[in-house]
């Protein structure tokens, strides 16, 4: 299939050129201003709107197979093609738990079968991400984009020096939910400060994320592996992580839109605002935003998590940890860093593709000839309010209900095929 985009801001060497954008087979074949093709061409006009390499989301719960009723790997990837996303990588807190080749086989058939854009899952560290047992990591490895029991953190300090050497004989990342459960209080509802103490709720010391980090990078320091840490939300963690890349340790992380956006002082009793790590005080906040800016911080993740209505009814104390975010990450990060002059837009398509792109091995991070068609186009003066009820997720529950925002996606392309128009619905 042949595909024209006519009319557009195209991003392309960290600059915004007008050009058309001529697709064949998958492939970026031509760019240029005012292109001529001949018949058997789709032809779209974008009057002037922007394109960007399609966003990649690194940390995505799809929930299939064992947790249908919440998400589906069709209803999870249609949400991100309609938020710009060509690409997002699958955690595996599923049932069964990828943690060997035939239980991974079963969602890489349903994604081959039923996925908008690509996928690339990540295989669990330890058998049912228990932590007594590693996975299968060597049968895994050729599918996944990288290991990890996203959910819960490694407890063992053992059974973590034993995946980062496996992981580094297979040169893939481990990537980390690092929590260290002997610091959590039974109960924690949000971030333990102002908001916690005021309404009566017990709190997550901040201290069971980044002591965990603390001892994952000594960990590798001593193997040499690859590691990457999921959503980053204390200034002790970027502190950390700033501290190993000056090392020179092979280190990545990211953080969510909702650790940039808000703080625990803002917060509601109501389960769109109840997710792990909880969101947390302003000057994690303002450590986060310096990390984005000077390159500590290298991506962020929606760490997209839908439950069902029931299970995000009980407000902070009741509800299931999660939230969802493929379908607005862009247009509010868009909206409050750069319109917001926090940083540019150069720096929030290194951060939502790019990076990504580089760390994970996946397709895309940038719109040139010859390349693989990976692509969404915005309409960055366009502004809209944030509205759930129009999700194509299944899940519902996000802080940003109501927002308005700046940059509505038009159409995203996958490998070359339209995964999402905006006339779709």
């Amino acid at each position: 299939m042949k595909y024209l985009l006519k009319n557009l801001n195209v991003y392309r060497e960290s600059a915004f050129q007008k050009a058309d954008i001529l697709i064949d087979d998958g492939i970026v074949a031509a760019m240029g201003q005012e292109l001529r093709v001949g018949g058997g061409v789709a032809v779209f006009d974008f009057n002037g709107a922007h394109a960007i390499p399609g966003l990649i989301d690194p940390h995505v719960h799809l929930r299939e197979p064992g947790y249908e009723y919440k998400e589906t790997i069709r209803t999870g990837t249609l949400a991100a093609a309609r938020g710009g996303y060509s690409a997002v990588c699958s955690m595996p807190n599923l049932k069964p738990v990828p943690d060997n080749m035939a239980n991974l086989k079963r969602q890489l058939d349903v994604i081959k079968r039923d996925a908008a854009v690509m996928v690339r899952p990540y295989g669990a560290i330890t058998r049912s991400e228990r932590g007594e047992e590693l996975s299968d990591m060597e049968a895994m490895a050729p599918y996944v984009a990288g290991f990890s029991d996203d959910g819960r953190g490694v407890q063992s300090e053992d059974m973590m020096r034993r995946a980062m050497e496996r992981a580094r004989e297979l040169n893939l990342p481990i990537v980390a939910h690092a929590e260290d459960e002997s610091l959590l209080k039974k109960g924690w509802a949000v971030n333990e400060g102002e908001y916690a103490a005021s309404h009566g709720l017990v709190g997550n010391d901040p201290e069971s994320e980044w002591r965990q980090v603390e001892r994952d990078l000594e960990l590798v320091r001593e193997t040499g592996c690859k590691y990457h840490v999921c959503h980053v939300s204390t200034k002790e963690t970027v502190g950390l992580v700033r501290l190993a890349k000056f090392e020179g340790l092979d280190v990545t992380c990211e953080t969510g839109p909702h650790y940039l956006t808000l703080t625990d002082v803002e917060l509601r009793d109501d389960g769109r605002f109840k997710m792990n790590p909880p969101i947390r005080s302003k000057e994690d906040r303002e450590a986060l935003i310096e990390g984005i800016c000077d390159g500590t911080v290298d991506m962020i993740a929606t760490d997209h998590a839908p439950h069902s209505k029931e299970e995000k009814s009980g407000g902070l104390a009741g509800s299931l940890n999660g939230i969802v975010g493929l379908e607005c990450a862009f247009p509010v990060l868009y909206t409050k860093l750069v319109r917001g002059h926090i940083t540019s837009i150069q720096r929030l398509i290194e951060l939502m593709s790019s990076a990504p792109a580089r760390r994970f091995g996946i397709p895309g991070g940038k719109i040139e000839p010859g390349e693989s068609a990976n692509i969404a186009i915005f309409d960055l003066e366009r502004e809209f309010t944030i509205d759930p009820s129009e999700f194509l997720s299944m899940g519902r529950a996000t802080p940003f209900d109501g927002w308005r925002v700046y940059g509505r996606c038009l159409m995203t392309m996958a490998e070359g095929r339209i995964a999402w128009r905006e006339t779709d619905g």
